[in-house]
């Protein structure tokens, strides 16, 4: 049984997820407590709750502690299998963070797995975008093995959710990577998108208005993609995704009430200049997320990324718990080991 305090580091969500989808790629039993100490509300959260539970599903597992609120789980996973997986959230709960869960065992799996989701929110807040995930984070991971197919057929914001997501994951063996370096810029996507609520105020416009303000002094090659959806709630989202030679680095931003559409696509601007201008092949959000994937690969394997965060350290530290090797930081360079 591996212990994995909860409360390390960040103290979030991730340490959780991390462990949990390394329990069952490893199928060594685990038991997590304090889960989420370090936040306002401590304990699983309905997308934590939702997320065990397919994992579960997906392994034949058996949990224990898997309540609203709990602080502590007890994970017994057996073997992974190939199967259709329906996660109904009847919240705004992150789709997002609930994949963070479920594609490293789904990668194990004798076959194809499908995942279906009805309700929670592909675009919510402290968690990434869908554009994000899908054009991002998934295209880095394909660096390493198959493409990952999401099918976006309902967008979800906060509060009312409602999302309907189709994800179909195949399996592979992980290939290892090496992204030291950016290379040149190729182009520059924005991707703005609205519920039908907002379109009468150009919101989706706007908000690219507000990226051009900042990135339009650069000369880089833009290109801009405008969509309103039907959704249950109003809400926005903005994905800036830069295509260099070697990698992709992307932002995303969210609409807020009292929040200009302009501003959130100042705020998306800036941040996607900060991950670009680091040098780096990855931006700060991809960073720990992709760590996992490169601990099971057979040999060596290294990112460079725009900052090293708490996440990417909490994310380390659980893994080094899981997987034999270890990993070696030196300055914006993270390696993998493998014993």
């Amino acid at each position: 049984m591996i212990e994995v305090d909860g409360s390390k580091f960040e103290g979030g969500g991730q340490i959780l997820r991390t462990a949990a989808a390394l329990s069952a790629v490893t199928r060594q039993p685990c038991h997590v407590f304090d889960i989420r100490k370090g936040r306002e509300k401590s304990g699983l959260m309905r997308q934590h709750l939702l997320g065990l539970r397919a994992l579960s599903e997906l392994c034949q597992g058996r949990l224990e502690g898997d309540e609203l609120g709990s602080e502590e789980i007890w994970f017994y996973p057996e073997e992974i299998q190939s199967k259709d997986i329906q996660v109904k959230i009847e919240t705004a709960g992150s789709i997002t963070l609930v994949l963070q869960t479920l594609i490293l065992p789904c990668l194990q799996a004798p076959g194809q797995v499908k995942i279906s989701f009805k309700g929670g929110a592909t675009d919510t807040f402290f968690s990434p975008t869908i554009d994000y995930f899908r054009y991002v984070f998934l295209k880095i991971l394909e660096k390493m093995g198959p493409p990952i197919e999401t099918n976006v057929i309902k967008r979800g914001f906060y509060p009312e959710g409602g999302a309907e997501v189709e994800v179909l994951i195949f399996p592979a063996t992980l290939k290892p990577i090496s992204l030291t370096e950016q290379g040149a810029i190729k182009k520059v996507t924005i991707i703005s998108g609205a519920s039908e609520f907002l379109k009468e105020k150009k919101v989706a416009e706007r908000q690219v208005a507000g990226v051009k303000e900042i990135l339009g002094k650069l000369k880089l090659p833009i290109e801009e993609e405008i969509e309103y959806y039907q959704s249950q709630s109003p809400g926005s989202q903005l994905n800036i995704i830069g295509e260099f030679t070697n990698t992709i680095i992307g932002a995303d931003s969210l609409g807020k009430l009292g929040k200009s559409a302009e501003e959130v696509g100042k705020k998306a601007a800036q941040n996607f200049l900060e991950q670009a201008k680091s040098g780096a092949s990855l931006d700060k959000h991809s960073a720990d997320q992709i760590l996992p994937f490169m601990a099971l690969c057979p040999e060596k394997s290294q990112v460079s990324v725009s900052e090293v965060t708490n996440h990417c350290k909490t994310n380390i530290w659980v893994i080094e718990k899981f997987l034999d090797g270890k990993f070696k930081i030196k300055d914006n360079l993270i390696s993998w080991l493998p014993n």
